[in-house]
């Protein structure tokens, strides 16, 4: 019911690049030319009704509806022309319509990922690329992990690898694919007692290291100026254990989910300058979360730094 999506996974807006001057993420396929910097300010509003206690969808009078709101500024940059640095620093707010249990608003987690560019071979219509990211994260303020569903986080640290393939046709349609693994760390309860298949005796929670996959198809229109994509994202945890039946969830759960996502971005200029993104997803299946409808709106500014 709680996770990053960076933040990763309701994060997954792209601020876009091609062979011109563009923003990107560590989940596209694109790259920032050396000495670039791209500034981008992410609004993010997601809400639930339902959500999956095990596999099975119910209710919660006493959470009624569940909002989470997220800010998050964000900066990309070129050190060179194959390797990019990127970091972002949420700030997250959380809220119901019903119940006693009042929400939370604080920074979230830093994360840090640097990307690279291994691939790039033209392939008959259209050219094919490559890449791989290594990202962390780390929480940036002492938040409650166990305060589920409001908490900002899981409190863990996370290292994830990332690979990336894609093929763009000469004309502008491309088909993205990438794969990450996620190794997460360990959190601290508030509580020194606590089950997850069986009973521990101990405050510290461990919190299922996951996968996270993404398809992805779009294209560019106005002479490169709007770029719009399509994509399907599955989450999926190693480990962890079911919410007990009308029991709160806890960071130890294995969190699953599958997600469609609508994205377009708009360049004023078609080069450096402003542009702005908007997305629209909606989970459509999961284990131990809410499920989650969301949109997303923001700004970006790219300017030639060195």
């Amino acid at each position: 019911m709680n996770f990053k999506f960076r933040v990763l996974s309701l994060l997954c807006a792209s601020l876009g690049l091609v062979t011109i001057s563009r923003a990107q993420t560590p989940t596209d396929g694109l790259m920032m030319p050396k000495g670039e910097i791209c500034i981008a300010a992410i609004y993010e509003n997601a809400s639930w009704g339902r959500y999956w206690e095990g596999n099975f969808t119910r209710e919660n009078a006493n959470i009624g509806t569940f909002t989470r709101q997220m800010l998050m500024p964000m900066v990309v940059g070129g050190i060179t022309d194959k390797i990019n640095f990127i970091v972002s620093l949420p700030y997250v707010k959380t809220a119901a319509t019903g119940g006693q249990m009042a929400g939370v608003e604080g920074i979230q987690d830093l994360s840090l990922s640097l990307k690279a560019q291994l691939v790039d071979k033209a392939l008959g219509k259209g050219k094919l690329t490559g890449f791989t990211n290594l990202s962390f994260s780390t929480p940036a303020s002492n938040y409650l992990s166990d305060y589920m569903p409001f908490s900002l986080g899981f409190g863990a640290n996370e290292l994830g690898l990332r690979a990336i393939g894609q093929y763009e046709l000469d004309k502008g349609p491309y088909l993205r694919g990438s794969f990450a693994f996620l190794h997460r760390g360990t959190t601290e309860a508030e509580r020194n007692f606590y089950f997850n298949d069986g009973a521990f005796y101990t405050s510290t929670m461990d919190v299922p290291d996951a996968i996270h996959g993404q398809l992805a198809l779009g294209s560019w229109f106005l002479n490169k100026k709007l770029r719009v994509e399509a994509s399907l994202i599955t989450f999926r945890c190693a480990t962890g254990d079911d919410i007990r039946a009308y029991n709160m969830p806890q960071p130890t759960n294995k969190v699953d989910f599958d997600r469609i996502e609508g994205f377009a971005q708009y360049y004023f200029t078609g080069g450096r300058g402003f542009g702005v993104i908007a997305y629209y997803n909606h989970m459509f299946s999961g284990r131990n979360m809410g499920q989650f409808s969301g949109f997303g709106l923001g700004m970006t500014y790219q300017f030639k730094a060195l």
